[in-house]
């Protein structure tokens, strides 16, 4: 028996703007939004299925010392530059993390700072089952 990793709980500023950006970047839509202003973003098929929800949680404090994780992300349906030109006009910025310029990926960061890079590989879609595993 393995895990599976589900969900990602992302602290945020403003959960509303970063569940917006995500869900632009991602193809996600809002899932459920709590009374403490939490909001869960995912595949329109719900918790449970083959991609990993997020969960972008309220926490105003600064932010101390270099990030300790991030996320990669790869275009499905066109190439790295076409996808970078879409990223940067959702509002993504590019960001400097010490890299030659010699990568075959972009630096960028959402528009929290929060740093993800974008892969050279285009990778298919996966196809979305009929809803949440039991």
């Amino acid at each position: 028996m393995a895990c599976r990793i589900t969900e990602l709980v992302v602290e945020a500023a403003d959960p509303g703007r970063l569940a917006a950006f995500w869900c632009e970047v991602l193809d996600y839509v809002e899932l459920d939004r709590e009374d403490d202003g939490s909001i869960q973003i995912g595949p329109a098929t719900g918790f449970g299925g083959a991609h990993p929800t997020l969960v972008l949680s309220p926490n105003s404090a600064p932010r101390t010392g270099p990030h300790r994780l991030h996320f990669d992300v790869n275009a499905s349906d066109r190439d790295q530059g076409a996808e970078l030109e879409r990223l940067l006009a959702l509002g993504a910025v590019r960001a400097d993390v010490g890299q030659t310029g010699e990568e075959d990926w972009e630096v960028l960061a959402d528009p929290e700072g929060n740093v993800f890079c974008l892969l050279r590989a285009r990778v298919p879609r996966l196809a979305l089952g009929p809803g949440p595993l039991t």
